[in-house]
């Protein structure tokens, strides 16, 4: 079979490259805006992705089109598609009939979290000898990659409430299928899609409706969202899960100082070794473990595991060092995310100023949502760079006020470079954050680095 994917290089529609490679089938694509990490896996895939999406790409003549989620009606190339009457489908359609029938598949849902939380189950599935299949919506370190088929039982999928495709309007997620569901958390996101948080919980009761009733609904017990989503109905046993202590649920997870946790299971005391700062890395680990006891993985291997996970690219990951100052790639782009981020930043604390360059780049944050909420989530940083997107209706200074002990924005990002290289010192810190391509700034700032050290 020949794919042709619309969207290749985001990080779902990369995943289904690499799966459709690994299955035999001959992959092409095309897209815009490449940026690592889906560039450098792309072109580990032998796949040179077409720029752009001129109609005349139809002559390529694949099997089927692949369409992501990042293509609308007027698209040049998906109209050509159209009046031709060929062949398309979602990624996660194509995903669904051609990868994850007759997989044990774990779906891992929520509006923060997913792609750690994805990364650590097919981790820890990976330390029990299961050989999981996976896709993730980044690249996990110990894989190095976002998707394989895997040759054991169990798949892992990151679950996007985020639509289908401009065709299907449904969350990706009703498209898996799953016999663990996962429950991260819930919050209002994706403004551009949805009018409010109902209509999210909506979805998530469309996901609980399809769980067999062999299979688990794994929840946080401590997400009101979430209670009312399961008080709409839930016909599957559930596993509830709590990172920050809570002894009332069935996997509870706390911080035991250093590098260790303490672990609850069904009322018997556990110990743990685990890396990852911040509380939001207690919760992930916390529901990561719950999702593998759901498919039967004993206790004491799952905790075993969480010893050895080496997190996620673009997770707090080290992109430069040079000069005493140490620089992080970061996803956060939503308020909670963000003060989770810099909470974890505080309490693994190494002295030296903590710095945050940001670029509010996702459609929810460009229409203001959460604009009132965005000051007070850097509460606790030394210093705030920010991008500013073009020709937003709203405040940006106004509402980064009360935050930061200094903030200052800047329009282009070579402006906030050299801002940002003028301003480091010795012991900083650095945290880059945003969920696209930041312009750039990660790699000017590797150079740049580099070349001070040097």
């Amino acid at each position: 079979m020949h794919l042709h994917i619309l969207g290749i290089c985001g990080t779902f529609m990369g995943g289904i490259a690499a799966l459709a490679k690994a299955h035999g089938h001959t992959v092409t694509g095309c897209d815009q805006n490449v940026y690592p990490p889906m560039s450098d896996q792309l072109a580990a895939l032998g796949i040179t992705p077409i720029e752009g999406f001129d109609a005349e790409q139809i002559e390529l003549a694949p099997d089927v089109f692949v369409v992501g989620n990042v293509v609308s009606r007027g698209n040049p190339l998906m109209e050509a598609i159209l009046d031709a009457g060929l062949a398309y489908a979602s990624g996660p359609q194509w995903l669904a009939a051609h990868v994850l029938r007759g997989r044990r598949v774990v779906a891992v849902a929520g509006t923060h979290g997913k792609t750690t939380t994805t990364s650590l189950v097919a981790h820890l599935l990976e330390h029990a000898g299961l050989e999981p299949g996976f896709l993730v919506g980044g690249v996990p370190a110990d894989f190095g990659v976002s998707a394989r088929l895997g040759t054991g039982a169990p798949f892992v999928v990151e679950a996007d409430e985020y639509d289908t495709a401009f065709f299907d309007k449904r969350a990706k997620f009703v498209h898996y299928a799953p016999e663990i569901a996962v429950l991260n958390n819930l919050e209002f996101d994706h403004a551009d899609i949805y009018a409010d948080l109902a209509a999210i919980e909506w979805q998530f009761h469309q996901l609980l409706r399809i769980v067999p009733r062999k299979g688990r609904v794994v929840f946080n017990a401590r997400d009101d969202n979430l209670m009312r989503v399961l008080a709409r109905g839930c016909w599957t046993p559930t596993l509830s899960f709590d990172g920050e202590g809570g002894r009332d649920a069935d996997v509870a997870l706390a911080h035991a100082g250093g590098a260790r946790l303490a672990a609850t299971i069904d009322g018997a005391d556990h110990e743990a070794s685990w890396t990852m700062p911040g509380a939001h890395n207690r919760q992930n680990a916390a529901a990561a473990v719950a999702a593998c006891l759901a498919l039967g993985v004993p206790a004491d291997t799952v905790l075993e595991g969480l010893a050895t996970f080496r997190g996620v690219k673009r997770r707090l990951e080290v992109v430069a060092t040079g000069g005493q100052v140490t620089v992080y790639d970061d996803f956060a782009h939503h308020p909670t995310a963000i003060r989770l981020t810099v909470g974890a930043m505080r309490e693994a604390d190494e002295g030296g100023r903590l710095l945050v360059a940001f670029e509010p780049r996702s459609n929810t944050m460009k229409l203001g949502v959460h604009r009132d909420a965005l000051g007070p989530a850097f509460a606790g940083v030394d210093g705030l760079f920010v991008l500013a997107p073009a020709a937003l209706d709203w405040d940006l200074v106004g509402a980064l006020a009360g935050g930061a002990d200094d903030v200052t924005v800047h329009d282009g990002v070579a402006a906030l470079h050299e801002s940002i290289m003028a301003a480091l010192r010795p012991g900083d810190r650095l945290v880059l954050m945003s969920n696209g391509g930041f312009g750039g700034l990660r790699e000017r700032l590797v150079t740049s680095i580099g070349a001070a050290a040097a």
